[in-house]
């Protein structure tokens, strides 16, 4: 594979910008905001709301010059993802000094402060689509060897689900039919009373989610780890020294080492040869690590990454109908690319849903429109 520039090409400079806004000056007087200003000696130096889906957060600098983060949990939030651990916070300082580049973690006064990590995101320096330089992903490679190098018993912090519906450890399948029942029923049953006339339009249906467990059952058993669950270019900061901090373990989980890969790849979008490279390199290191750790991956992988375009589907088609807007015409250059996204998505996810076929772009277009007469935005929704 050649290797990739440093510097980045106009073309895979396209972030999302979510963390382009964080030098704007603080507005309101949220109780994160009121928080911020209160620990820090200079409150015209809080900045925010950062732009970001489960809080809103605001960054201030503490005595000594470092910056750290004061957050609310963002309320009537839509949850599209299963999660495993009831703080963050109590999740990082667990990792401490296990997990390299992750934020640190303080108390003041009772509040719980993360460190604010300064840097690009990946998403910033190289968007989704491009390669990203070889350092980097060494770096991220060396983040599941850390990862894999954690067991779940060797974790002693407070956990979100009951024991019950926890998988046996190397259980692959049974976490996997967790997270298939966590979409269907979290996800998909629990919208249904606002989105199911949309979902029938689109082909989405009861039976599709029968059809997505027969094609992504049988998976290898593999010994179970602490997943990021969330391993994004957003989510990846590069420093002015060139080091990767990996920040929001908000969906952090313990589970199938493969499906963290899985996740990355689907979220990364690597070009074709640098996923195919980072896969290799993938097994290679954690079956190094921890034997056993990528067993059967070669099989495995296009079931998971399967789930994941399935997944995406039922979570994209929600939130792409919320992000309209309130108004019952939505704006027809928005729609447009609405409608082309969630054509992509579709055809993405066809095969494993069980879909006979995916409507065009003007369908889609026109479903998106009767839910939007219908409905408009919920109340209190954030767009991601």
């Amino acid at each position: 594979m050649p290797r990739s520039s440093w510097t980045p090409t106009a073309r895979c400079c396209r972030g999302n910008e979510r963390r382009g806004d964080r030098e704007g000056p603080a507005v309101g007087n949220s109780q994160a905001r009121l928080k911020a200003a209160e620990l820090t000696d200079d409150a015209n130096s809080v900045i925010g709301p950062l732009r970001g889906y489960h809080h809103e957060t605001y960054v201030f600098p503490l005595p000594g010059g470092a910056r750290y983060k004061c957050r609310d949990p963002r309320p009537g939030l839509l949850w599209f993802d299963r999660r495993c651990f009831a703080s963050e916070e109590q999740l990082l300082c667990a990792l401490s000094g296990r997990i390299s580049g992750i934020p640190d973690v303080i108390e003041i006064g009772g509040t719980i402060l993360q460190r604010f990590i300064e840097g690009r995101t990946l998403g910033e320096l190289f968007g989704a689509g491009c390669p990203v330089p070889d350092q980097i992903l060494r770096q991220i490679i060396g983040l599941f060897r850390q990862m894999v190098e954690v067991p779940h018993e060797s974790l002693s912090v407070q956990r979100r689900c009951i024991s019950e519906d926890r998988p046996e450890d190397g259980d692959s399948d049974g976490f996997l039919e967790r997270l298939v029942r966590f979409t269907e029923e979290q996800v998909y049953r629990a919208n249904l009373p606002e989105f199911e006339g949309l979902f029938q339009d689109l082909g989405v249906t009861a039976e599709s989610f029968r059809h997505l467990r027969k094609c992504v059952s049988g998976l290898r058993e593999r010994r179970f780890c602490l997943l990021h669950a969330d391993l994004h270019r957003e989510n990846l900061i590069v420093d002015a020294g060139r080091r990767l901090w990996t920040i929001d373990w908000e969906l952090a989980v313990i589970g199938d080492p493969l499906y963290d890969l899985a996740t990355h790849l689907h979220l990364m979008r690597y070009p074709p040869a640098q996923a195919r490279a980072a896969a290799q390199q993938w097994a290679d290191t954690v079956d190094r690590v921890r034997p056993g750790s990528a067993a059967g991956w070669r099989h495995d992988l296009p079931l998971l990454l399967g789930y994941k375009r399935a997944q995406s589907l039922i979570t994209d088609v929600i939130r792409v109908a919320l992000s309209l807007g309130s108004w019952p015409q939505p704006h027809w250059r928005q729609l447009a690319q609405a409608a082309l996204k969630l054509r992509r998505v579709l055809a993405d996810a066809a095969l494993w849903l069980g879909l006979e076929s995916v409507p065009g772009t003007r369908q889609i277009a026109t479903a998106l429109v009767r839910r939007q007469r219908e409905y408009g935005r919920s109340p209190g929704y954030v767009p991601a």
